[in-house]
């Protein structure tokens, strides 16, 4: 399935930014070099964008960047999740996920104790915690989904990925597939949630970061 694409100057034109605003964000790593697409057109060159993803983080910096620097908002739209960690109680006290969502978690990958999770067991419990706070999954499911996150996704952290749930006959399918573009299943199949993995990095760095203190 191929993305729509926008032009640089009717992404200019529709968001009310200007050409050094756009280039200076691209300098600062705000918007990805992959972003910017070079194609032929009847004029030459031009410049073209995939139309979601670029409006969506353009409406995005434009409503962070008076709490936020430009080095901060780089931070926070970075694939690198960074060395940070938080223990159980923390992640309650901070309100990130809730209890039932971490419970569950650690019931699915048999950890008994208090531990101190890394960031990318951390997401893991956001996405879960999204989708059952959605009501689109049940608590079974969400059983499901962390252990094919728990399997597939170490790693992948930061990258353009999407984590979905498809439903056949009743029986539940979870997938993890790269990109954010759209997945071809059969008429009978009926994809029930899906989540872009990187966009729930933004979040989650934004809630960590946001929540202390």
């Amino acid at each position: 399935m191929s993305e729509e694409l926008i032009s640089k100057k009717e992404l200019l034109d529709l968001t009310g930014i200007s050409y050094g605003q756009l280039y200076r964000w691209k300098r600062k790593s705000l918007i990805p070099e992959q972003w910017f697409i070079r194609k032929s057109s009847f004029t030459g060159q031009e410049t073209f964008f995939p139309r979601e993803k670029i409006l969506q983080r353009i409406d995005r910096i434009l409503n962070m960047k008076e709490d936020l620097s430009l080095d901060d908002l780089a931070d926070v739209f970075s694939p690198n999740p960074g060395e940070v960690s938080l223990s159980v109680e923390e992640l309650l006290e901070r309100n990130i996920v809730t209890s039932t969502s971490l419970n569950l978690y650690l019931e699915t990958v048999n950890i008994t104790d208090q531990p101190i999770l890394g960031f990318e067991k951390i997401l893991v419990v956001y996405a879960l915690d999204l989708l059952l706070l959605s009501g689109d999954i049940s608590l079974e499911e969400g059983r499901l989904l962390v252990r094919t996150l728990d399997k597939y996704f170490p790693g992948k952290t930061g990258r353009e990925c999407a984590v979905g749930l498809t439903r056949k006959m009743g029986v539940p399918v979870f997938f993890l597939v790269p990109g954010d573009g759209g997945m071809f299943v059969d008429d009978e199949t009926r994809t029930v949630a899906k989540l872009s993995m990187a966009r729930c990095t933004e979040e989650l760095k934004l809630r960590m970061g946001g929540s202390e203190g």
